[in-house]
């Protein structure tokens, strides 16, 4: 290549290049790098803002402004709770009932005099008496209270009470207060009879173990005072003479004998025997035939 045209190219070459730098330099003055741009007219890559506080909402949620809502607080109960309800007794089946009659009605009302719940006479008949009554021992005892005997009313009643004797059931209570004792009454065992105060008291050595109202023979056939025995005892014995019950016999002179007395028990002192010594409590009686023996001493006297 000649000389000529080798210069004229690095001439060429030379102009451009200072061109170049003319224009870089200009727009270094002006700003209008690249480099030098703001940052939102940097070309296509954002920049990203960091905040220093925790998000609030998940990545796809919308953000909101309004502040969370605070729970409810739960209102406070303007009363005190009421305690448990306890469950209310109720009543069994009625056994006995106002308007019933009967045995059944003379034993509740004999038991209910007992503990002073009844203060009439024992009826048999189931009326406002008695119906108050049991009002007012079912009331005391927590029972539901109806007036009317249910099995809770009648186990109660029969744990306080004892079986009523005969002349509970009868009304003819023993009242009778014994008088002075024989001295024959005080040695070994004896039954003691007393037509001044209507008693017969069972002793042994002198003790006494049990009193019980009794009723003798009229003035046609007077039991006999003195000191006898028991001879002979028959606990169902029916008298051949008379054809008259005399349970729980104790013989102790020709055919008297003392004895239970169904008539004694129903109308008291009203009537007789025919000699016999008359006891109107049928327990009573009862139990003392169990403690009494063939030979034991008998004692009829006035004290």
């Amino acid at each position: 290549m000649s000389f000529a045209r080798r210069s004229t190219i690095v001439a060429v070459v030379a102009a451009l290049l200072c061109g170049l730098a003319y224009g870089v330099g200009w727009a270094s003055q002006a700003g209008s790098l690249p480099w030098q741009r703001p940052a939102e007219d940097a070309g296509t890559v954002p920049v990203r803002t960091v905040v220093d506080r925790p998000v609030s909402h998940l990545p796809d949620e919308e953000p909101t402004t309004d502040k969370a809502e605070k729970p409810e607080k739960p209102e406070k109960p303007t009363d005190r709770p009421e305690p448990p309800v306890e469950p209310t007794l109720q009543p069994g089946p009625t056994l006995v009932a106002p308007g019933d009659s009967g045995d059944e009605v003379r034993d509740l009302q004999a038991r209910l005099a007992q503990i002073d719940w009844f203060n009439a006479d024992v009826t048999g008949y189931y009326g406002d008496v008695t119906t108050e009554a049991v009002r007012g021992f079912q009331a005391k005892r927590e029972i539901p209270v109806t007036g009317e005997v249910d099995q809770r009313t009648l186990d109660r009643l029969a744990a306080m009470t004892s079986e009523p004797t005969t002349a509970e059931l009868t009304n003819q209570t023993t009242t009778n207060s014994p008088g002075a004792i024989d001295p024959r009454c005080l040695e070994g065992r004896v039954l003691c009879v007393d037509k001044s105060s209507s008693t017969l008291r069972w002793v042994v050595d002198g003790e006494v173990q049990k009193t019980l109202d009794a009723r003798f023979g009229g003035s046609g056939t007077p039991t006999r005072e003195g000191e006898f025995s028991v001879y002979q005892m028959s606990r169902d014995h029916v008298s051949s003479l008379y054809d008259t019950s005399m349970p729980f016999a104790m013989f102790f002179s020709g055919g008297q004998a003392v004895h239970y007395s169904p008539d004694f028990a129903a109308v008291g002192y009203g009537g007789a025997s025919h000699g016999c010594v008359n006891i109107r409590d049928y327990d009573g009686v009862a139990w003392l035939f169990d403690q009494v023996q063939i030979g034991d001493k008998v004692v009829v006297y006035w004290s």
